[in-house]
């Protein structure tokens, strides 16, 4: 029995961090966008400010820009915001991207229909990527008493060599 219960303890240490992405991406939950498979119903009059924010870690063989800093938009409109990742070593590197929401309380808000963000990528030696992001926020965000008055969201990316 004590080694059922180690097992299972193990298995669930190893299944923790998965299912927790998969549980902030489906909820919103800690800034995490949700992603969406069909645009808003409506668009508001009311424009909303998204900031982009990238980083790499130190050491990291890669460059990672956001073509613009900010982007205001309507609420419930569709919008397309461009990143360009550049391998700056002479070999291979396999890299993934994931990425947060602030205020946190915005994540279930804000809605991707198209994302570069947790998908392994090979960047060939010198390789120069433009990766789009397909997005809108979520109409809802203006009926909820923590969101209502939120005037700017910052979508902030981090890009990661993966370890092979």
């Amino acid at each position: 029995m004590c080694t059922g219960v180690v097992a299972a303890m193990l298995g669930a240490a190893f299944a923790a961090v998965p299912l927790y992405e998969a549980f902030c991406r489906v909820t919103g939950f800690g800034g995490s966008p949700v992603k969406a498979t069909v645009a808003a119903a409506r668009v508001l009059d009311r424009t909303i400010e998204v900031r982009f924010d990238v980083n790499v870690p130190t050491g990291a063989p890669l460059e990672f820009t956001a073509a613009q800093t900010s982007e205001t938009l309507r609420i419930g409109e569709t919008a397309l915001a461009w990143f360009t990742v550049k391998n700056l070593s002479d070999k291979p590197v396999t890299a993934v991207a994931s990425y947060n929401v602030t205020p946190h309380v915005t994540g279930a808000y804000f809605q991707k229909l198209q994302c570069f963000c947790f998908e392994d990528r090979i960047f060939q030696p010198g390789e120069t990527a433009q990766l789009p992001v397909l997005y809108f926020i979520d109409p809802k965000i203006v009926d909820s008493r923590d969101t209502r008055d939120t005037r700017t969201i910052t979508l902030s990316y981090t890009y990661y060599e993966k370890a092979g």
